[in-house]
């Protein structure tokens, strides 16, 4: 498969974008149900040294992908495009700590543990109408703006790289989320998209707004946006920023208050069968940035910065990449900087047009009284595959 394709696949399972191969599809009149997915499974062995207590583990797991299954509708009526999207995300793991989940057989009280079963997210959720004048109106639950086309960009992806978290119900690892960019996430949302103008396009959005202070208030919604400038040519690429806001609200306990604000600029050129990912991000009362904007803030307004840099060069049907990722976390409450960086060494062979093979090598050192001690390390090799059909 070429990696164009593989690159479309990934899209339409990880941000939603129509591709041009379904497994199966359906017509009947103007109307389309496309219908695709993709599963993924990986063993990988994690060797840790949390401030001189060291573990060994084994898991069999999802990578950064979770399975998927996509019911895409489309059709085009008095000059609208529309579409629907159903995005269910199941996963082979069966274990979690998050309590209220089912417990096994036996684990009485302890809510959560070692549960048996597996759990499905319900990543897409929206429809959408159109056309290439007015651009696209978005309603529903979708990948976010802020961060979305770094983790695109991310080799690991199709990979697992770090922090191996793949507990139920998310299903996934973290791949280099937390070193070198924040999670984008899946929200509610409404957005608008401008057309595509030479390469040039735009979005922007608000979000169901997140009480990360935990005040019990939120009066506003969130705001997101990206405007991105794609070419083609001899040395294809893609330049982009972002940006992501949102006020919090005291609460009837008058929690101390600001505003948490982020911007983003990345790059990515092709050269030849080379490819080269630059990426930095600065953000204010984000929260920490180990993951996304706005899911976890315990230390205050903090201030958050991080840059991801990538190589990648295909030999025939096999690819090969390093990348190498930074985040910092200061200021708020925190009393010193707390750094988490990351590397990963990815091989991915392309054994035929559905099915893609995997080793990883990724390594993770951290550091900071606040978060993680006097130091953390931490090392994985993982081995693979995924499938898109």
């Amino acid at each position: 498969m070429k990696r164009s394709t593989i690159a479309k696949l990934v899209s339409l399972a990880f941000v939603s974008a129509a591709g041009s191969a379904q497994a199966v599809s359906f017509t009947q009149g103007d109307a389309t149900l496309d219908i695709n997915g993709t599963i993924n499974g990986f063993y990988s062995f994690r060797s840790v040294n949390d401030n001189g207590a060291k573990t060994d583990n084994s898991a069999l797991t999802n990578g950064l992908l979770p399975g998927w299954i996509n019911f895409v509708f489309t059709t085009k009526t008095e000059g609208m495009d529309i579409k629907a999207h159903v995005g269910l995300a199941p996963g082979i793991n069966d274990s979690s700590t998050v309590v209220g989940l089912p417990t096994a057989p036996g684990a009485g009280s302890t809510a959560g543990s070692t549960s048996p079963f597996s759990q499905i997210d319900v990543r897409n959720l929206y429809f959408q109408f159109g056309n290439d004048s007015m651009g696209t109106v978005k309603f529903g639950r979708d990948i976010g703006l802020f961060a979305q086309k770094i983790i695109l960009s991310d080799m690991t992806l199709l990979g697992l790289g770090g922090a191996t978290n793949a507990s139920i119900p998310f299903n996934t690892t973290f791949g280099m989320i937390g070193h070198g960019y924040m999670y984008t996430g899946f929200q509610p949302q409404i957005t608008y998209t401008t057309p595509d103008m030479n390469g040039f396009s735009a979005s922007a959005g608000i979000f169901q707004p997140k009480d990360f202070i935990g005040s019990g208030e939120t009066s506003t919604p969130g705001f997101q946006a990206i405007a991105s400038y794609d070419w083609k040519g001899a040395t294809p690429g893609s330049v982009w920023g972002g940006l992501v806001h949102q006020s919090t609200d005291g609460g009837v306990a008058n929690t101390p208050t600001f505003n948490a604000r982020g911007f983003e600029l990345g790059a990515k050129v092709g050269f030849g069968n080379f490819e080269a990912v630059a990426y930095g991000f600065d953000g204010k009362g984000l929260g920490l940035s180990t993951v996304g904007a706005q899911f976890f803030s315990p230390f205050g307004e903090t201030d958050s910065q991080g840059y991801f840099l990538q190589g990648t060069y295909k030999f025939g049907k096999t690819k090969v990449g390093l990348n190498y990722g930074e985040n910092k976390d200061k200021s708020g409450t925190l009393t010193e900087t707390n750094k988490s960086r990351g590397v990963t060494l990815g091989v991915y062979h392309t054994l035929n047009k559905y099915i893609t093979l995997v080793g990883e090598y990724n390594q993770e050192k951290k550091s900071g009284a606040d978060l993680y001690g006097d130091s953390f390390k931490a090392r994985t090799i993982s081995l693979g595959g995924v499938i898109f059909f």
